[in-house]
């Protein structure tokens, strides 16, 4: 299909959605739920699931940029009667949008000292001996550093020089081995992103709409982690193994790179000033988020370290605010405030209770949901499928019978493991544009990823959620 014709259709998508959601706004109320609030119009729930419904397609299609999906739905909500208009701007200034500004300010300080250069090369030096260390290191050093800073920033930040290797090594457009390392860091970071609330925006997004759907549960910095850091490690390993058996060798020897790593960590010179206090910045913010965030708030810890950068002279405002992803943020308000119209007006729910069989067992709901996320995030961003996807699971596991907690997991772990499409993630976006593969290639040879990370959590689950975790019962 042409691009003109791509077009086309997602007009004629949106198009259809605001057809029923037109048609749901203006005909008699039949979506009754039981429990609709004394002071909400009859025809609200409908109301709400036409505004979903809207919402999900432009995300879905990105006919727009997510963020002003985001703005559509904070305006609709009130000039529908769906939520007062108060309430659903309030909305907007939710502790995710703070956590996630703070750890992006973090992360543009950790880039613009230099921290994360010297970080990345003095990693990268310690596998450069061979081509299968560095291939292996490229890969480890992603996922790992993407545990502590968003996955888009690792990826950002390592891309250059990994540029640097593939010319040092005079690898043609094309080559097997530039095609090992660039999908190893793109693989790297996608998967360290789904370790921890810093890899990425879909962790703190669902922190929030599980906030607004069951106020009661909360999952803190080190459960989460606990939760996903098997999958984590097993798909790191699995991914260089896939890296180094599936693309065939056409290199012997790395000298040149070697040569070129040492250089540029000799030229680093010594730690500055501002990077040591950047330094324990980071790992004291860290600290925090582990020890404290379940009592003093990780928004407020975030703000808090967010500040000290300027009051320390560690960043320049004119300098970060560049790299804060101010449409995601943006993007945040609107998917959250959302999230609470479809809790208060119970439309999900009823919704879902047409269609669902409540006796389904409690794993096959949690993998439908699971394997369900997989396939939409390597069709729309990953932070989109999350906003879609978390509402209809909460209310599909009241009916079923799962956990809120478990759902958030089951639905927010997968949301992340995209390996395949551009638009699925940052790093994908990144790697993909050094122009080293094609997507064609990338599809024949990563799609078992996503095959496997479905099969790998299905295990953790079983083995790991259920009878060591007890995650249900969050």
């Amino acid at each position: 299909m042409t691009k003109r014709g791509r077009l086309a259709l997602k007009f004629v998508i949106c198009g259809c959605a605001v057809v029923v959601a037109g048609w749901l706004s203006v005909t008699e109320p039949f979506i009754l739920p039981a429990d609709l609030p004394p002071d909400m119009p009859l025809a609200a729930p409908q109301r709400c699931i036409g505004i979903f419904l809207v919402c999900m397609t432009m995300w879905f299609t990105n006919i727009v940029p997510l963020a002003a999906t985001g703005l559509l739905a904070i305006a609709l909500l009130p000039l529908l009667g769906v939520l007062p208009k108060d309430q659903a701007f309030s909305l907007f200034g939710n502790s995710a949008v703070f956590f996630m500004l703070g750890v992006f300010l973090l992360a543009a300080a950790t880039i613009s000292t230099g921290l994360s250069k010297r970080i990345t090369l003095i990693a990268l030096q310690r596998f450069d001996r061979t081509p299968r260390r560095l291939v292996i290191g490229v890969t480890v050093s992603a996922s790992f550093l993407a545990l502590w800073m968003p996955e888009h920033a690792v990826a950002a930040m390592m891309y250059p020089i990994v540029v640097e290797i593939v010319a040092a090594l005079g690898l043609e457009q094309g080559s097997n081995y530039a095609k090992k390392l660039f999908l190893g860091l793109a693989w790297g970071a996608i998967i360290g992103g789904i370790g921890t609330f810093l890899g990425g925006a879909r962790a703190p997004l669902a922190l929030s709409l599980l906030h607004e759907a069951h106020p009661e549960t909360s999952i803190g910095f080190l459960a989460w982690a606990a939760a996903a850091m098997p999958l984590v490690l097993a798909m790191t390993a699995i991914a260089v193994w896939f890296l180094l058996r599936r693309i065939p060798d056409d290199i012997e020897d790395i000298k040149p790179a070697t040569r070129m790593l040492d250089d540029r960590v000799r030229r680093l010179g010594p730690m500055s000033s501002r990077e040591r206090r950047l330094a324990v910045l980071n790992l004291l913010t860290i600290a925090a988020w582990i020890f404290l965030g379940q009592t003093v708030g990780l928004a407020v810890i975030a703000m808090v370290s967010a500040v000290l950068l300027f009051v320390f002279r560690i960043a320049d405002w004119n300098t970060v605010q560049g790299f804060v992803n101010w449409g995601v943020l943006i993007m945040y308000g609107g998917a959250v405030a959302l999230g609470r119209a479809v809790t208060e007006t119970q439309a999900m729910s009823w919704l879902v209770g047409q269609v669902v069989d409540p006796t389904m067992p409690v794993l096959a709901v949690v993998m439908i949901m699971a394997a369900a996320t997989i396939v939409l995030t390597e069709g729309i961003s990953n932070t989109a499928a999350v906003a879609i996807m978390l509402p209809i699971g909460y209310s599909f596991g009241e009916i079923a019978g799962v956990g809120p907690a478990m759902m958030t997991l089951a639905v927010t772990i997968p949301a992340g493991l995209a390996f395949l499409l551009p638009v699925g993630s940052p790093p994908n976006a990144i790697s993909f544009s050094a122009g080293h593969y094609t997507i064609r290639e990338v599809v024949q040879i990563g799609w078992p990823l996503n095959v496997l990370g479905l099969v790998l959590l299905f295990v953790v689950i079983v083995v790991w959620w259920g009878p060591v975790l007890n995650v249900n019962a969050w």
